[in-house]
């Protein structure tokens, strides 16, 4: 993951709206929810959920698969897992005591 990648997740992300959505579909899992599925569980109107959901998308960190004439989105735990890699790759490089990160070689390649 480079930066101006990592940079554009966490943008996403920053907005309270699309993080309560993506730890939504991190909840269920693969499985994903339709849109109206997710309307049910949030008080968002249903454009807002679309523009939402659009830019999760658009930033990698979610998918969008159709099955018949349903959309279901799901996260993207490959790029969630990149994106925590990217963020604690060099995880306690520079300290004197142990590190209190997951071990180097679960981490991503994080090249910038």
């Amino acid at each position: 993951m480079t930066s101006a990648e990592a940079i554009q997740a966490l943008g996403a992300l920053a907005s309270e709206p699309r993080l309560i959505v993506f730890r939504l579909l991190v909840t269920r899992g693969p499985g994903g929810y339709t849109p109206s599925e997710l309307l049910e569980r949030l008080a968002v109107p249903a454009p807002t959920l679309s523009f939402h959901l659009k830019e999760l998308v658009q930033t990698g960190l979610i998918l969008a698969r159709r099955e018949g004439r349903n959309l279901h989105y799901s996260p993207d735990f490959e790029r969630m897992n990149e994106l925590i890699g990217f963020l604690t790759e060099n995880c306690c490089a520079l300290a004197d005591s142990s590190c209190v990160c997951a071990p180097a070689a679960s981490r991503g390649s994080g090249q910038a």
